[in-house]
């Protein structure tokens, strides 16, 4: 069978992912987003076997749904069945084979009509299973895309096997917020703007998530509406399972004095108040803040404390309105652009104060950036396109901040 060009094309891309990365994790991303694309499809996932549970847990997936806490049983469905034996599976219409029973990913949103299941196979065992659902425009998939499909699923699994990567599957984590099918609209006279359209997220326990996406996409509203700024149009809003959805102003403002902390571009602090009067401010709002002066120890400017916002560099100023966000000891941070307006030396010691939050006081930290390095020391990386999650993916290998470079 002739291979057509646009799958030499791909394949040629998808190698040179693979074998030139220096970060696997990116690499594997990337892979599955060629695949899904060269495929025309409409959700893929990776999913990587850990030995010791015996479940396949994703690394990655492109989709409008959030499956990062899903787990499948190895041999059990489709997913587990192909890690299980090995062997390739093409489902090419749903609705009429027989032996399909369901995939994992029916149960979270995604109707599967055809799908691609091949095994990551790296010659002495299989350690997972890369999978492609449905064909944007309704056909069906072919034996030379399966081949495709399998010729680098081969390819992952030998690079996955020569990195050492390995899934930690860990305990299962707290989800904090969840958002089902949140939708908004802007309306202006007989017109609508459709920002959000449809978000399925969840949100966990002592994570640090990072939100890429174009200009417009979406990414601000959805935090804006998880941190109570704004209301969504429709869909389903719940915070540590509560369903908050419609919340009361008086709900709204309990939820942004005691449970999130925000950390903004442009610091927005008071210019007539010290450091510490700054974040004194905001502790005499909640019930149970901690020491301000050692929420200023935390982030290394405890000399700096009755120094005023013009008298300190941006760096500094960034980093007092951190410890403003972390007075109120908040389960959630909500960060947008925070280093957007820093150099890179400065950038790193916010980013450092971050990392250092997030790792002792188990506190969440979901941040909007332009910049994807900071993106390789988040715990996941989520990418917002046209109003919707495109993708969602685990690193592995999460890097500290000060390994960054740009």
């Amino acid at each position: 069978m002739a291979i057509s060009k646009k799958f030499i094309s791909a394949s040629w891309k998808m190698m040179e992912q693979l074998l030139n990365g220096d970060d696997i994790d990116e690499a594997l991303s990337g892979t599955l987003e060629t695949m899904v694309s060269v495929l025309n499809s409409e959700a893929g996932a990776i999913w990587l076997l850990d030995k010791e549970s015996d479940r396949l847990y994703p690394v990655c997936n492109i989709g409008a749904e959030d499956i990062t806490n899903v787990s499948i049983e190895n041999g059990v469905g489709i997913e587990g069945g192909v890690s299980k034996t090995g062997k390739s599976v093409m489902i090419t219409d749903a609705s009429r084979d027989s032996s399909f029973d369901g995939s994992t990913l029916d149960d979270y949103g995604i109707t599967t009509r055809s799908m691609i299941c091949v095994p990551l196979n790296n010659i002495r065992e299989v350690i997972g299973c890369i999978q492609i659902i449905n064909k944007l425009d309704g056909s069906l998939y072919d034996q030379e895309e399966l081949e495709l499909c399998e010729h680098m699923a081969a390819l992952a699994a030998m690079t996955i096997d020569e990195k050492g990567l390995k899934i930690d599957a860990g305990e299962r984590k707290k989800v904090i917020v969840s958002l089902r099918g949140i939708t908004k609209e802007y309306t202006n006279g007989d017109s609508v703007l459709r920002v959000l359209k449809g978000i399925n997220l969840d949100v966990y326990a002592n994570e640090f998530v990072v939100v890429l996406g174009e200009s417009g996409c979406g990414k601000s509203t959805m935090m804006n509406i998880i941190g109570g700024m704004d209301y969504a149009t429709g869909g389903e809003l719940y915070i540590d399972g509560k369903d908050f959805s419609h919340p009361t102003e008086l709900d709204l403002t309990k939820f942004r004095r005691n449970y999130v902390g925000f950390i903004f571009q442009s610091y927005n602090l008071m210019p007539n108040l010290s450091a510490l009067e700054n974040i004194e401010y905001i502790a005499e709002l909640v019930d149970d803040p901690m020491s301000s002066k050692d929420a200023l120890d935390k982030v290394g400017l405890g000399e700096r404390a009755g120094n005023f916002p013009k008298q300190m560099s941006g760096g500094q100023q960034q980093r007092v309105s951190i410890a403003r966000a972390i007075v109120k000891k908040p389960k959630l941070i909500l960060a947008d652009e925070p280093t957007a307006a820093l150099d890179y030396t400065t950038s790193i010691e916010v980013l450092d104060v971050i990392e250092d939050i997030v790792k002792t006081q188990g506190t969440t930290v979901m941040m909007i950036t332009h910049n994807p390095e900071i993106a390789k020391m988040a715990d996941r990386v989520i990418k917002v396109r046209g109003g919707k999650i495109a993708s969602i993916k685990r690193n592995l290998r999460p890097l500290h901040a000060v390994d960054l470079v740009w």
